[in-house]
């Protein structure tokens, strides 16, 4: 299992696939199958029998898991996709920094 530089609540950009070029923000991270759920992508339709939480039941749109490799997280500088590094800093703590403008990402 590789080291996971995406996490909840972090801005990507999807690489490939479908949604190619859309942006959203993680709401999910699946740390088994290094896969995450993005807001509003890779929507798919399923089908849900009615039930207490579910009432109506019928055809129901929500997020598919995308993998992991298959996003980048935008660098808050450039706004734009960009590959994370991590960097200790003098107080002696461990954060994530973005390598296209080489600044930090965990404040």
């Amino acid at each position: 299992m590789a080291k996971r530089r995406i996490k909840k609540d972090d801005e990507v950009i999807v690489l490939t696939g479908r949604d190619k070029g859309r942006r959203g923000t993680v709401k999910k991270v699946n740390v088994k199958d290094d896969r995450l759920v993005v807001d509003g992508i890779n929507m798919v339709k399923r089908h849900v029998s009615p039930s207490q939480t579910e009432p109506q039941g019928g055809i129901q749109e929500r997020e598919a898991a995308i993998h992991i490799s298959n996003v980048a997280l935008i660098d808050p500088a450039e706004n734009m996709a960009t590959r994370v590094g991590y960097r200790v800093l003098e107080d002696g703590r461990k954060v994530r920094y973005a390598k296209r403008s080489g600044e930090v990402i965990d404040v």
